[in-house]
């Protein structure tokens, strides 16, 4: 078996479109565009890369963005500060904390000060319970992106065993919750899971966010499965790789996102429709 290969950028592509003849329409009716806020802090290389990339996003499909830049050595009372004024600006709709922070702050409490209904990254104990209830709102992009490309595949999700291969709060869990909402049963996998590799062997979906370079082999792939590869890494050669041995992987599986090209742009596709989406709820 070849897999077909889940194009996260040419679906992408796709939604930005839809994105912005939605907007075209609303500013025509006379409304203004969604705005988003993006919050970095420092001069993390790899945020400072994710930050272009959205910021270039929200251009392309007629949002209003705002970059706020503080100083690696800022206080976490100046970012609440910073944070309590997006709250209160009618022009933003989403605010977004490119992570990770510096040591001196406290994730937990940054997620928290932002208002659940600007919360575009879904990060919020709010509206991760809204999943959890089965009454999603704005809901964490990266599991929000992989739900759309496994809507692409055509197969019915209902009764399909689904392993997860990390239990982070950006992508395991809530990826979980995605997919019990499908009617998959779903099985978690961590560091101190027992036969991994027997567990993945049984999986119909595979999502593999463990964030080691080609860590599931193409032994492990179920005939027919989906395979979803959320890892971004550097391989020895310097090219980047995702979490599964893409090309053994391949000749097993029935579906497969490639990295990079997959998953990732599916990730600011679906902060656009957060956003989007806050705006709205703003206007209701």
């Amino acid at each position: 078996m070849t897999a077909q290969i889940l194009d996260g950028k040419a679906i992408a592509a796709e939604i930005r479109t839809d994105i912005r003849h939605h907007v075209e329409t609303i500013r025509a009716s006379g409304g203004r565009a969604p705005g988003l806020a993006v919050i970095l802090v420092g001069d993390n290389s790899a945020s400072q890369v994710y930050v272009r990339n959205k910021r270039a996003a929200c251009a392309e499909v007629g949002f209003h963005s705002e970059l706020c830049e503080l100083p690696e050595t800022a206080s976490q009372t100046e970012l609440l500060d910073l944070i309590d004024r997006l709250n209160a600006d009618p022009l933003i709709d989403g605010i977004l904390v490119q992570l990770p922070l510096p040591a001196q702050m406290n994730e937990e409490a940054v997620i928290e000060r932002i208002l659940p209904t600007k919360d575009v990254d879904g990060f919020h104990p709010y509206n991760v319970g809204r999943l959890v209830l089965r009454m999603p709102l704005l809901r964490p992009c990266t599991p929000k992106g992989v739900m759309t490309m496994l809507a692409r595949t055509g197969r019915e999700l209902a009764g399909l065993d689904a392993v997860i291969i990390g239990q982070s709060n950006i992508v395991g869990r809530p990826m979980a919750l995605e997919l019990l909402a499908a009617r998959c049963t779903v099985t978690i996998c961590h560091s101190r899971t027992k036969d991994l590799a027997e567990k993945v062997r049984a999986a119909d979906v595979l999502v593999a966010a463990v964030g080691r370079a080609q860590f599931v082999p193409g032994d492990w792939i179920k005939e027919g499965a989906i395979v979803i590869d959320v890892g971004i890494n550097r391989g020895a050669d310097g090219k980047l790789v995702g979490d599964v041995d893409f090309a053994a992987c391949a000749e097993r599986a029935a579906w497969i996102t490639p990295v990079p090209g997959g998953v990732g742009p599916m990730t600011i596709a679906s902060l656009l429709e957060n956003t989007l989406q806050a705006a709205e709820l703003f206007k209701s």
